[in-house]
């Protein structure tokens, strides 16, 4: 018997379980888009897990297995976003070339939360891989990503190379070099994950690398954000996480369920802001509207 449960309706499937075992059962060329953003190998807890490898091999050699998995379920066009730390990034980087091609090297920046280092440059951006099957036939909807171009939208600058000079295009293809805030506290999408990823950023993906009923897999989805996202653009999705708790988000903020096992399923209240963050111990202070 198969060690996970699942949830689904006609668009969107839900999996507790480990992904590599998941990911065994799912048919292979089935996904057209995988956005996988594994632990990181960096000691974050994770309900009942801790995000800490004995070793950097150890760790690389964990997400050959996962990965490998995923390329399977990848279809002819299909498309791979994968995420991982600064330093196990030039592990998966090297291992993945020989597999997918990789056209992009996104950096995914943001601004600071609280206290930076004091000693050396702190971080404030994560690696992302964009990567496909064949190069030769993916999906890439360039028109559905544009975003405003300081040339022509905001500085009016003219084009002065052409025979008539005209005002530069108001709109451009993102670079890659992509800013979108962190998910904070207080936010409509803000669930309890300390890792949870931008519905903005998952939008340009999905949006980029898909079509609408194309299928969409998340292998680690934590509070599901890409099967939420996939499920307001009208593509399918199937999600995998290991820890319940986060499962339960999942069952909630997709409309899969309202409660399981008798639990009823609610949203994390956000009726109070903290001082004082940098202790454990933040006194909690009603936040008046």
């Amino acid at each position: 018997m198969k060690d996970f449960e699942s949830l689904s309706n006609d668009k969107t499937t839900i999996y507790l379980g480990d992904c590599k075992d998941i990911l065994s059962s799912i048919p292979d060329n089935t996904v057209d888009l995988i956005f996988a953003d594994p632990p990181y190998n960096i000691g974050k807890k994770f309900c009942d897990f801790r995000d800490s490898w004995p070793s950097d091999e150890s760790y690389a050699k964990w997400c050959y297995e996962w990965a490998e998995l995923c390329i399977r379920k990848l279809s002819s066009k299909g498309s791979m976003y994968l995420m991982t730390s600064t330093q196990a990034m030039p592990y998966l980087d090297l291992w993945i070339r020989d597999k997918l091609t990789i056209l992009s090297r996104i950096v995914w920046h943001y601004d600071s939360s609280g206290v930076q280092a004091q000693k050396f440059y702190g971080s404030l951006y994560e690696p992302v891989l964009f990567c496909v099957k064949d190069p030769g036939n993916y999906v890439f909807n360039a028109d559905q990503i544009e975003v405003e171009a300081k040339t022509g939208a905001v500085r009016k600058l003219m084009d002065y190379r052409k025979a008539v000079p005209t005002p530069y295009k108001n709109t451009k293809i993102p670079g890659n070099a992509w800013y979108f805030p962190r998910v904070r506290y207080r936010m409509p999408e803000y669930e309890e994950h300390p890792t949870q990823k931008p519905e903005t950023m998952l939008e340009r993906v999905i949006k980029a690398s898909s079509n609408p009923g194309d299928t969409i897999l998340d292998p680690f989805s934590g509070t599901f954000t890409t099967c939420a996202v996939a499920q307001r653009l009208g593509r399918k999705s199937i999600g995998i996480e290991l820890q319940e708790a986060y499962f339960k988000i999942g069952a909630r903020r997709l409309g899969l369920a309202t409660q399981l096992n008798g639990e009823e399923l609610r949203p994390v209240e956000k009726n109070f802001v903290r001082r004082n963050t940098r202790s454990a111990d933040a006194e909690q202070v009603p936040f008046e509207l």
